[in-house]
């Protein structure tokens, strides 16, 4: 019998695979970085190539993920200047603020400021604003929180008149309240809200805003209540009305009142027909004109909106003269305000033509006017 000890086995042990979906991707923003440089350095000067190959890198590299990396090589290219081709990079943009609630604060911090100075060059649109009228991102309050950061870094670049512009010509412009839940989509708390955080021109054109809507929307009533020939007197209280309720002034109601006049009929085409077509028209409505130009600003007011519609419809510029005497007839234009026009407050649209046309007219009532006072200086 042997002494030897039997030798025991061992377990060498069974290496599991992991499942493929199990494994987690490791956090490598080096590598993202290179990959990012490399393929901005092969594009080179390209713009159409550099275009393609961010477009294309956001099938395989997570761009939402790497934001912030992503921001640090971005930041200082010179390509983004005057670069037409970044649609597909605005895509990836407006992609990523969907999923602003994955990113820390400080990602979106950094994401905003990227946007608003992209914004500011015109490198981007500002439909990318789109991306934050997401139900749950407005309900939780990050669009709100996000667009402060945006709009200051926007507003550091580019000043109202600018931004104003970027947001119209996509028609952000009227969208703004819906960075907030329904239940809090008022002026006031837009204004409110924004102007704490620091950004009160923005409170301001959201007010200047409200007050343009308001506006069409009267215009819109007015020229529907003139188009059925409603009465008068309940067209006139009705834009009473409205001037209290939206604080407008006398001369910007008689600008809508020509206007809604002027719209609410289909003009003839022949110039000898439009100007007997007109003088009846206006003739009818005179007071409606006559009950809102009580001050002499709302008369030269009306008087200016006159040349410039007989300016921009070429069939009325010989009707101008004869608009003018009617409505001097029906005392909605006093001798005063047709004087300050003719002699210094008539703008160049048809300046020549509308003064040679007034010529006469205006001899007759400085005539007029210096009889006027020689009878009283007889009556002394």
């Amino acid at each position: 019998m042997s002494n030897q000890r039997q030798q025991k086995p061992t377990l060498t042990g069974q290496r599991f695979k992991t499942r493929k979906r199990d494994e987690k991707e490791r956090f490598d923003p080096t590598h993202f970085q290179e990959s990012i440089v490399q393929g901005l350095n092969q594009s080179g000067t390209d713009l159409e190539a550099v275009a393609k190959f961010l477009d294309s890198s956001g099938a395989k590299l997570d761009y939402r993920r790497y934001v912030e990396t992503l921001f640090d090589i971005l930041m200082p290219l010179k390509c983004f200047h005057n670069c037409h081709c970044f649609h597909r990079f605005q895509e990836e943009i407006k992609k990523l603020l969907l999923f602003l609630k994955g990113f820390t604060e400080s990602e979106r911090n950094k994401l905003a400021m990227l946007a608003g100075i992209l914004l500011a060059n015109g490198n981007l649109s500002a439909a990318i604003l789109s991306s934050l009228f997401n139900e749950n991102l407005v309900k939780e309050g990050v669009s709100a929180c996000f667009a402060v950061k945006l709009f200051k870094s926007w507003f550091s670049e580019k000043d109202i008149n600018s931004v104003s512009s970027g947001l119209r010509k996509v028609g952000m412009d009227s969208r703004l309240m819906e960075l907030f839940p329904a239940n809090k989509r008022s002026c006031e708390h837009f204004s409110k809200y924004f102007t704490d955080a620091g950004l009160p021109e923005l409170s301001d054109f959201a007010r200047n805003q409200q007050s343009i809507g308001a506006r069409k929307e009267l215009q819109k009533e007015l020229e529907e209540q003139i188009s059925r020939g409603d009465p008068l007197k309940d067209i006139i209280l009705y834009v009473r009305e409205e001037i209290q309720k939206n604080n407008i002034s006398e001369q910007m109601m008689i600008g809508l009142i020509w206007a809604s006049v002027m719209s609410s009929v289909e003009w003839n085409k022949k110039e000898e027909l439009v100007t007997e077509q007109a003088i009846k028209l206006l003739k009818q409505y005179s007071p409606l004109l006559k009950a809102f130009t009580s001050q002499g600003l709302s008369e030269l007011t009306l008087l200016l909106k006159i040349q410039e519609y007989c300016y921009d419809n070429i069939e009325f510029m010989k009707a101008f003269q004869k608009i003018v005497v009617l409505l001097y007839k029906a005392d909605v234009l006093s001798e005063e305000a047709i004087l300050k026009w003719y002699n210094d407050a008539h703008v160049a649209k048809g300046k020549s033509v509308f003064l040679e046309q007034m010529k006469k007219f205006v001899e007759w009532l400085k005539n007029a006017e210096e009889e006027s006072e020689s009878e009283e200086e007889e009556a002394d």
